[in-house]
């Protein structure tokens, strides 16, 4: 994560600090004031934003040269760079929001791209779960950066095994054979298996003792929410839930020298594969399903909940007993499909009774005469076409007979 926070600080951060804390606004009122609460507060304040600085040396690799404009904001602010506050609250805002953009952009392309959405119509899956599921993420992830940022900061620091140039380590493996000189790659390949299967074999357990009645209640339930998940449940758990299974990929660069630029790459692979096998995908037959725990093993855990705890291979749920390989009759897409189906049977017939029922109301003379006679409200052309011809005929008789009595008379 240092050349991650090196490049948020020459291009974003060291502005944004020198504008909220700008140099000299505290050291210049504790060195020109008298000794009051103020600036006794003021220089404890300042102490703070110091808290940890080493030194400029502290991060010697920059980005920009030393005549860009980027290179004046370095000592701007109160806080310097390698300060353990402004460590801590950059680093928290790095680890937020990358785990923000990254959900977004990839669970996104892997729901509208990957995930079949026929499986929102299986019986199990609940009604509004993507909205649900996008909710419960957005809460858990600033608690989940927050869990992780410690770790993150002792990275920074230098507290961990990480290392720049290949060179570093290997030079002397395979000394005075043929393949001397491949010994930094050799180590480079062993580095790269160690953590895929250290952190692979962590996670298992880990996992498996979150479904351990107690945990399980407390922590791993929220994310079984989703018998049938969506790539936006990846994310979709209970902060410590989330923490704990992360915890192996935060603690072996304190155990095992790796490459840093080795580690970023893998630990930004580990983040995109939570997602990806969360799509509901139930590919059978292909000859790696017998390794790699793919998103068909995922979505059986979540059916069955009791299987396939592994997060890359299947070998540790094999030792353990947990496994259960997918097979074409456990795809929860045939039970989708019939759920479809049987909606539509239900929709058609719901169809052809209301038609029946409308057929039936016109096909009765009484309701077709009433239908006739009846305009349906008061004053209708029907009503006064007959009134006028009832009025007019009124009054011819009336003429005839007031004519006849006049005649009479006379």
């Amino acid at each position: 994560m240092d050349v991650a926070l090196r490049l948020a600080d020459e291009y974003a951060l060291d502005r944004a600090w020198s504008w909220a804390f700008p140099a000299g606004s505290l050291s210049a009122n504790v060195a020109t004031s008298a000794p009051t609460v103020k600036d006794s507060l003021s220089a404890l304040a300042l102490s703070i934003a110091r808290l940890g600085h080493q030194g400029p040396e502290v991060f010697p690799i920059s980005f920009t040269s030393p005549s860009s404009p980027l290179a004046t904001l370095q000592d701007a602010s109160i806080f310097p760079r390698d300060s353990v506050v402004r460590q801590l609250t950059s680093l928290f805002f790095i680890a937020y929001g990358g785990s923000f953009l990254l959900y977004w952009s990839i669970s996104t392309l892997a729901y509208y791209f990957l995930f079949d959405r026929r499986l929102e119509h299986h019986p199990r899956f609940l009604k509004n779960q993507v909205r649900k599921e996008i909710v419960l993420s957005m809460k858990a992830m600033p608690a989940m950066a927050g869990l992780i940022v410690p770790w993150f900061v002792g990275e920074v620091r230098g507290a961990t095994l990480l290392y720049d140039t290949l060179e570093e380590y290997g030079g002397g493996w395979f000394k005075g054979t043929a393949l001397e000189g491949y010994g930094h790659w050799a180590y480079l390949t062993f580095s790269m298996v160690t953590f895929m299967a250290f952190t692979d074999w962590c996670i298992y357990w880990i996992h498996r003792w979150l479904h351990i009645p107690f945990l399980y209640k407390r922590l791993h339930k929220p994310h079984h929410r989703w018998l049938v998940p969506t790539p936006f449940s990846a994310l979709a758990f209970h902060p410590v839930d989330g923490y704990a299974q992360s915890l192996p990929y935060h603690v072996i660069p304190y155990i095992l020298p790796i490459n840093k630029y080795v580690y970023f790459g893998m630990f930004l692979v580990v983040n995109l594969w939570t997602i990806l096998i969360h799509d509901g995908d139930m590919i059978n037959g292909h000859y790696l399903q017998k390794f790699i725990n793919s998103p068909a093993h995922h979505t059986l855990h979540h059916l069955y909940f009791t299987c396939n705890y592994g997060q890359y291979f299947t070998w540790a749920d094999k030792y353990g007993g947990s496994y259960r390989p997918p097979r074409e009759d456990l795809d929860p897409i045939h039970d989708a499909v019939k759920n479809m189906d049987r909606k539509r049977k239900l929709a058609e017939k719901e169809a052809k009774q209301a038609l029946r029922e409308q057929n039936k109301q016109y096909a009765d003379p009484s309701i077709e005469k009433a239908h006739e006679s009846d305009s349906g409200y008061e004053g209708s052309e029907a009503e006064l076409d007959n009134k006028p011809a009832v009025k007019v005929s009124h009054i011819r008789t009336a003429s005839k007979d007031e004519s006849h009595d006049i005649r009479r008379r006379r």
